[in-house]
C-alpha cells in the first residue's frame, strides 16, 4: 500500500536536532531501542509511555512522546501483532491491481478492515498461478489472520487454498471463487445480469450478439455466458457457437480475437464483453475497423470503470458494486476471526447501466 503526500512544508531544525537526528536513525527506521537508548530508560518504560500507560510518570511521559514526535517514529504493526499474540492484519490477493474494479473492492475491505482495528496488507497475482501462491505463502508467514482472495485466471490447482483449511486460517473468496463447500463467498448476480444486458441488444435490434469472455473454468465466467445463452434462448434465437469466444483476460488478446470476428463476412451486430479490460479491447477494435458504435455493431461490458461514461460514444456498462462487495468479504472474514465458522455465501447485485453505445438503428435506448 502506497501513500503519497504531496504537502510540502517548510521545518528549522537546530543543528543540535540535525546531529540527534541523524546520529540515531542513520539509514534504518528509529525504533522503541532507539528511543530508550536516548532517554536512558527501557524499551518496556517507552512502550508504556507511548500507549499512555499509568505506570508511567506524566513527566516521562511527555518526554517519550515529544522525542517520538521529534525523531517520526512509526510503530510496526507487525511487530505489535505479534507481541501481543493478537494479530490484527488480514491480506488480501488480488488478479489485477491496477485496475479500478480490483482497487475499489481493496477499497472496500479497507474501509471495513479499519473500523474494527485491522490493517490490510495486498498481493497481486498478476493473474498467475505462480504469484497467487507465493502471496499465500508470503501472508502465512506474516501471521495474518485471515485472507481474502480472488482467484488468478490461471488457477486450477487449489492446493494452497486448502492449506489454508487445514491451518484453520480463515478465508473468504470474492468474484472468482472454488472450493465452495469448504470456503465462504461473494459473488455477483453476473447470470442474471448478463441476461439482462443480452435482453436489451435485443430489444434494441441486435441478433448476431457474440460474447466475449475469459477462461472457461472460471465461474464468473460460466455464470455470465450462462446468463447471455438464456437470453438467446428465451428469445428463440439460434445459437452460434462460434460466436462464443473465451480466452485469456488479456487486452491484447481481446483485441486480436475482436478483429476475428470482425473480419467474419456474416460479423456480430453486438458484443456483449465479460469485463473492462476485454471491453475496452473490444471498443478500440470495433473503431479501429472503421465501424459505427451502435449502428454496426453495439456494446455493453462488465465494467465500473470510471472512464466507461467519457468514451465516445459513451459506454452502456453492467456495473459491479465493487467497494460494497470489498466491504461485505470483508464483514464475512471478521466473523470467521471471531469464531463463526459456517460457511456463508452472498450475492452483490450488479446493475446495468444503458448508455450510448447499445441501441441500434435510432431504437429508443
Amino acid at each position: 500500500m502506497y501513500i503519497c503526500n504531496h504537502n510540502i512544508s517548510t521545518e528549522i531544525i537546530s543543528p543540535k536536532t540535525e546531529k540527534k537526528r541523524n546520529t540515531m536513525t542513520g539509514k534504518h527506521r528509529v525504533s522503541l531501542k532507539d528511543l530508550a537508548r536516548q532517554l536512558g530508560v527501557s524499551i518496556a518504560t517507552v512502550s508504556r509511555a507511548l500507549h499512555n500507560s499509568p505506570e508511567v510518570g506524566s513527566e516521562m511521559r511527555q518526554r517519550v512522546q515529544a522525542l517520538a514526535h521529534e525523531l517520526n517514529y512509526r510503530p510496526n504493526p507487525f511487530a505489535q501483532s505479534l507481541r501481543s499474540e493478537a494479530p490484527k492484519v488480514i491480506g488480501v490477493v488480488v488478479p489485477n491491481l491496477v485496475t479500478h474494479y480490483y482497487a475499489a473492492v481493496l477499497d472496500g475491505i479497507e474501509t471495513e478492515a479499519r473500523k474494527e482495528g485491522y490493517s490490510v496488507i495486498s498481493a497481486n497475482s498478476h493473474e498467475l498461478a505462480a504469484d497467487e501462491t507465493l502471496a499465500i505463502d508470503n501472508f502465512i508467514g506474516l501471521h495474518v489472520e485471515g485472507i481474502i482472495a480472488c482467484l488468478a485466471q490461471e488457477t486450477t490447482d487449489y492446493s494452497h487454498f486448502e492449506e489454508l483449511s487445514r491451518m484453520g486460517i480463515p478465508l473468504v473468496f470474492f468474484g472468482r471463487t472454488c472450493l465452495a463447500d469448504r470456503f465462504s463467498c461473494v459473488t455477483a448476480n453476473g447470470d442474471e445480469a448478463a441476461q439482462q444486458a443480452t435482453q436489451h441488444l435485443i430489444d434494441t435490434g441486435s441478433r448476431r450478439i457474440a460474447f466475449l469472455g475469459g477462461p472457461n473454468h472460471l465461474d464468473m465466467v460460466q455464470r455470465r455466458k450462462h446468463g447471455y445463452l438464456e437470453a438467446l434462448r428465451d428469445n428463440r434465437i439460434v445459437i452460434d457457437r462460434t460466436l462464443v469466444v473465451c480466452d485469456r483476460i488479456d487486452y491484447q488478446v481481446a483485441l486480436q480475437r475482436t478483429n476475428e470476428l470482425l473480419a467474419r463476412p456474416d460479423r456480430p451486430d453486438a458484443i456483449l464483453a465479460f469485463n473492462d479490460i476485454i471491453t475496452f479491447a473490444a471498443f478500440t477494435a470495433i473503431k479501429q475497423a472503421g465501424l459505427s458504435i451502435p449502428a454496426d455493431v453495439a456494446l455493453i461490458g462488465f465494467s465500473d470503470d470510471v472512464h466507461a461514461s467519457y468514451t465516445s460514444p459513451r459506454m452502456s456498462v453492467i456495473e459491479d458494486q465493487s467497494q460494497l462487495m470489498g466491504q461485505t468479504a470483508c464483514r464475512m472474514l471478521l466473523r470467521h476471526i471471531g469464531g463463526n465458522t459456517k460457511v456463508c455465501k452472498e450475492i452483490v447485485p450488479q446493475r446495468l447501466i444503458v448508455r450510448e453505445t447499445s441501441a441500434k438503428n435510432g431504437l429508443p435506448v
